[in-house]
């Protein structure tokens, strides 16, 4: 047996800022360096930032990110780090080093001495829920093999580890010794449990150990969690990173030594895959003491949540270069989740609140949204929106739904304008029940550049709530957010006495159903067996395929759940088929 300290750099890279992503290469390789590490990873398309969509079509894309990764590998050396071999991600135009560039691939770079000694790309292509890359890359047909101070290290990205019978059974027969897997797999609810069994299995498969380096960070309604992981080759866990934070995990593994002579170019036989090999250190490392293996503790599921909402929040506002965010706060559950999440994505001092009561608006409403303000100390005004409605009914006459989103309306209209006059980040309070049945004012409510709850059911409005006050009081702080607001029936408060169950049913009771119909697709049949009451099924299935025309024009927000509205759910607005009422 050999032994190899390798490290794998979760890191928060952003998307097209090639420059700046290969500076946090060095800046983490350095670190890597100076623990000893023989060998340091980064995450799938670590130079463009994932996923890159369609500037992978554009080819001065390409070639810059080509470009940068040989100019990568001289700038590591030129550092005093040359000694340390780099595996990266990075676009690029071929599976080999030839100058021509060709279709773009989702490719992978080995960086030692000074040079770009290895390239490969990856074998599958996911084309399903948020992937599309059967859009814009063509597959890679080899495996790299690498040695590195006398042990054989295969590499793979990503969806290759979710292959049965893929690359990881050509890994067994190529002989080596750890599996490498370069990701950006995006947070879903329960994903980290379902990572920890596939690698289970694919080290098992491959007779090795398996090192899984992940993203970590936002992008757009995309947020990577971290949460790599190194298991043997039994599948055993041995070490694992935070979630949801930069990390460089260390491990040091005692990995057979590579067979002699080293692995060149064979076939993988039934795989069809191709083995090709290089050589960049023959001399096993001297035997030394190994350091504990870290285990990242890890988060129970609304804490999970909340810290994904948290980094989709934060990174999207800094990323798009926003300087603050502006919301409406009602004194709701919805606009107090919504301030909370954005003041730990931001603090307090970049967060501003608008109060704009309406002739409707409860005393206890007005009350609960000063009392937020207070407990969290953002920036605050109170605009009366009365005024604006009456000017506007006194020009034209509007009763009913038409008076309701009229108000909804002048609130949206009076946030864009702050947002113009004053450059903030206006983040929409709706949450994804609503957002699924519609019950949002289109230009009212729903206007805005983030929706920070958008993937959140209002039943985990509420629980996320408990949770963050639970959170503060356990650590000896003030609850942050009142529990007024938690407590008291939802309501929109556009007309006397008005509350969401006078249009919806209770939220436990839709929650359950629309999570069966917009997470699983279940068709009508399917949900009444299922134990949903007829007649509110036909009325909820009416109610969201109306509403796909207000979901189109909703502003981004977190994925959090296994199929959210955006790229997880793609239905046309046009559409006449609805399921037959007797089937």
């Amino acid at each position: 047996m050999a032994q190899l300290r390798i490290a794998l750099a979760q890191i928060n890279t952003t998307v097209g800022d090639i420059e700046g992503n290969a500076e946090l290469v060095v800046r983490w390789t350095r670190r890597a360096t100076e623990e000893g590490a023989h060998l340091v990873a980064f995450p799938e398309m670590t130079l463009t930032g994932y996923p890159v969509e369609d500037l992978a079509l554009r080819a001065s894309f390409v070639e810059a990110s080509a470009r940068a990764v040989g100019e990568l590998a001289a700038r590591l050396a030129a550092a005093g780090l040359g000694e340390t071999a780099v595996v990266v991600g990075f676009l690029n135009g071929r599976e080999d080093m030839a100058h021509s560039l060709g279709a773009p691939r989702n490719g992978l770079a080995v960086l030692y001495q000074g040079e770009v000694t290895l390239v490969s790309a990856k074998h599958h292509l996911p084309n399903y829920g948020v992937f599309d890359e059967f859009r814009y890359f063509v597959p890679g047909m080899t495996l790299p093999v690498v040695r590195v101070r006398g042990v054989d290290i295969a590499m793979v990205i990503c969806e290759d580890l979710w292959q049965e019978g893929g690359p990881a059974a050509a890994v067994r027969a190529s002989g080596a010794g750890l599996l490498l897997v370069l990701n950006g797999s995006p947070y879903e609810r329960d994903k980290d449990d379902a990572r920890l069994e596939l690698c289970h299995r694919r080290a098992r498969e491959a007779g090795s150990a398996l090192a899984y380096v992940n993203l970590v960070g936002g992008q757009d309604e995309l947020v990577f969690d971290g949460d790599s992981l190194v298991v043997d080759a039994n599948g055993s866990l041995v070490a694992r990173g935070p979630q949801f934070e930069e990390a460089l995990l260390v491990t040091d593994l005692e990995l057979p030594a590579g067979s002699e002579p080293a692995p060149s170019s064979l076939s993988a036989g039934a795989t069809g895959i191709a083995i090709r090999g290089h050589t960049l250190s023959e001399t096993p490392v001297p035997s030394y003491a190994p350091r504990p293996a870290p285990l990242a503790e890890r988060l129970a599921d609304p804490a999970e949540i909340y810290a994904a909402l948290v980094l989709g929040t934060r990174d999207y506002v800094r990323k798009n270069r926003f300087g603050s965010v502006l919301l409406g706060l009602s004194g709701g559950i919805d606009s107090a989740l919504t301030a909370t999440i954005a003041v730990d994505a931001l603090g307090p001092d970049l967060v501003h609140a608008v109060l704009m009561p309406s002739r409707y608006s409860s005393d206890h409403s007005i009350d609960d949204a000063e009392e937020l303000v207070r407990r969290q100390g953002v920036h605050s005004r109170t605009v009366a929106v009365g005024p604006m409605v009456d000017a506007f009914e006194a020009a034209i006459d509007v009763d009913g739904l038409a008076a309701e989103n009229l108000q909804a309306r002048v609130r949206g209209q009076l946030l864009m304008t702050l947002s113009n006059q004053e450059g903030h980040l206006v983040v929409t309070t709706g949450n994804k029940s609503e957002l699924a049945t519609g019950y949002s004012t289109l230009y009212g409510d729903s206007a805005g550049g983030f929706a920070p709850i958008k993937d959140v059911w209002k039943t985990m409005v509420w629980e996320l709530a408990r949770w963050r006050n639970a959170q503060a009081q356990a650590a000896g702080r003030q609850a942050p957010i009142p529990e007024n607001s938690i407590v008291k029936p939802p309501s929109a408060e556009l007309r006397p006495g008005q509350l969401d169950t006078d249009s919806l049913p209770d939220y436990p009771v839709l929650d359950a159903l629309l999570d069966d119909y917009v997470g699983t697709d279940l068709g009508r049949a399917e949900l009444i067996a299922a134990g949903h009451d007829e007649k509110l099924v036909d009325r909820v299935i009416r109610l969201v395929d109306r509403a796909e025309y207000k979901r189109r024009q909703y502003p981004p927000g977190p994925k959090v759940s296994k199929r959210n509205f955006g790229r997880d759910r793609r239905l046309p607005i046009t559409n006449r088929w609805s399921a037959p009422s007797g089937t």
